[in-house]
């Protein structure tokens, strides 16, 4: 982060220290914070530190009925995550596109089998696992920082070189939430992008605070496609069928969207509305912490740390502009409230989208267009 009078110094000692080797760089290098807890003003102020779980995955029940000790349960989740697929397998994972949002629909594979899968591949690029809920298929990591875009030069090459390297730092930091779940020929895999960006809040620049920036598409789309590279799926392979999508993705005549009665009339499938919208939710900050695809019913409520900047003034949240006309007492409880987000297929190829209060009636005017309208701009 912005450290220059101690960097003066630590580069004077690094000078004398030796030389250091340059290494090829990459676009993508992420590095998380959280390893580095001693170092918490290193952590953006609003962000939670890493709470780590290992409830998943489940326990394997054997065909004479005993469960698998919890030493070899640990034991199999390593192989399934470092297994190679068979080419038989190849070709039953695909990226799935509709406008800017992406996902993975895998054929003949349950959530459980994808989830040590999924959770390794993100350790093994440079994220810690903050969250899991096994249970409802959610996975969320801590936020990192892509260390790719500091460059490689001498200084840094220097720094790397005596273990100094995380007093240079960039200005960004970004997480994904992961959510897994059971579609009617296997799982659909989504991953979805938040950005953090520090700023200087005064004219000395000896003060920094961070804000939201957009979530980011197009890196959601690099991690699919090396998700489905670990999947077993041949580099070149993905890069055709990436080729493929760009070249076919026509929103204009794909995402027909519109506002009708108080509700969204979106132009797909209730199945593509359905893995549509979820995604739509996630991007604006809202986590859905229950669902029944039966009924078409998503329930949302804030993230954590977005729950607490609802509460402040010109927070820019979902939910901080749903309750900007209460006081922050009131605000403060109510962000913390669910909505209910109703799906029903009108005809094969036409989804309408509800938006109600957790008791299911509807929400006031004034709500209900706020929210509408970011839903209408994600769903183009």
């Amino acid at each position: 982060m912005m450290k220059k009078a101690l960097l003066t110094g630590v580069v004077s000692s690094a000078l004398i220290s030796g030389c250091a080797s340059s290494g090829p760089d990459s676009a993508i290098a992420y590095k998380s914070d959280a390893p580095a807890a001693k170092r918490s003003l290193e952590v953006p102020p609003d962000l939670s530190a890493p709470q780590q779980q290992d409830r998943y995955p489940l326990p394997v029940v054997n065909s004479n009925g005993s469960s698998t000790a919890p030493a070899e349960i640990a034991l199999n989740n390593k192989v399934a995550a470092n297994a190679v697929v068979s080419a038989d397998q190849k070709a039953k994972a695909q990226i799935e596109r509709a406008g800017s949002q992406r996902w993975i629909s895998v054929e003949g594979k349950n959530p459980a089998q994808l989830w040590p899968l999924l959770k390794a591949f993100w350790q093994d690029n440079g994220f810690v696992i903050q969250t899991e809920e096994p249970d409802v298929g959610l996975m969320e990591t801590d936020w990192a920082e892509n260390r790719a875009k500091l460059g490689r030069d001498p200084v840094r090459n220097l720094l790397e070189n005596i273990g100094l390297g995380s007093v240079l730092s960039t200005p960004e930091r970004d997480r994904f939430r992961i959510r897994v779940e059971q579609s009617a020929t296997g799982t659909d895999v989504f991953f979805t992008h938040r950005g953090m960006y520090e700023i200087y809040i005064n004219e000395a620049k000896d003060a920094t605070r961070w804000q939201p920036r957009p979530a980011d598409p197009e890196l959601e789309a690099v991690f699919l496609s090396r998700f489905l590279v670990r999947l077993g799926v041949d580099e070149a392979t993905v890069a055709q069928n990436a080729r493929k999508l760009e070249a076919a993705a026509n929103p204009a005549a794909s995402s027909k969207v519109r506002s009708e009665g108080g509700d969204i009339i979106l132009a797909d499938s209730f199945e593509r509305s359905w893995r549509r919208v979820g995604l739509a939710l996630e991007r604006q900050g809202l986590a859905i912490v229950d669902r029944d695809r039966s009924m078409g019913v998503y329930f949302v409520s804030p993230v954590q740390d977005e729950a607490l900047k609802a509460t402040e003034k010109n927070s820019g949240g979902i939910w901080s502009s749903l309750a900007f006309w209460q006081d922050k007492e009131k605000a403060a409880d109510s962000v913390r409230e669910q909505l209910r987000i109703e799906l029903k297929p009108t005809d094969p190829e036409q989804t309408r989208i509800s938006i109600r209060n957790s008791q299911g009636t509807p929400l006031s005017a004034k709500q209900l267009q706020t929210l509408q309208q970011k839903l209408l701009n994600e769903l183009q």
